[in-house]
């Protein structure tokens, strides 16, 4: 019994992970771009093409309950997934470079100065896999748990957690924006 409560638990939160993976990763991805100017590929706009709507669908989802929210997150999260594989195979040079349209080359890696050692396979779209990949998890553990409903008691709760979420990891990079251009 006390097994299937703690797995409830667990089960009631997934998609606040999910949420704070994809606040996180849209953040990020404006931090690089915006205060440490980096500029994007062509890969890493369809990447952003998908994490930026996936934010913000996944807190609509959660405040309104939608128990139908794996049905249009999911989608975004594994074609993110694909395409983040792909751009990091190609940085990690496993695979041709594609022929980017942009002014920047897909195969850039802005993290290698920055990351050395036992960290170096850590790339950007490293981390954007890794993002999309916690929302697809957090998202399919949703589903096969059956999509259950907040109960009422907890769906104030439920949608303060995610408006918590949200203006708090936006307000951090924020900060950290403000911080580094000081």
């Amino acid at each position: 019994m006390e097994a299937s409560g703690t797995l409830d638990r667990i089960t009631a939160v997934t998609r606040h992970i999910a949420l704070l993976a994809a606040i996180i990763a849209t953040c990020g991805s404006l931090y690089f771009s915006q205060v440490l100017n980096w500029i994007p590929c062509e890969l890493c706009w369809y990447q952003r093409i998908l994490m930026y709507p996936l934010a913000l669908i996944l807190a609509v989802g959660i405040i309104r309950d939608d128990r139908g929210l794996h049905l249009y997150g999911l989608p975004l999260a594994l074609t993110g997934m694909a395409v983040s594989l792909y751009h990091y195979l190609q940085v990690l040079k496993i695979l041709p470079p594609s022929a980017c349209q942009g002014a920047v080359p897909c195969s850039i890696d802005y993290l290698t100065p920055i990351l050395t050692g036992p960290l170096s396979f850590v790339k950007v779209p490293f981390l954007a896999f890794v993002a999309f990949a916690i929302v697809a998890v957090m998202l399919a553990n949703y589903a096969l748990a059956g999509a259950p409903a907040t109960p009422p008691q907890q769906r104030r709760q439920s949608t303060v957690t995610a408006l918590v979420v949200v203006v708090g990891v936006i307000l951090l990079f924020l900060l950290l924006g403000l911080l580094v251009r000081l």
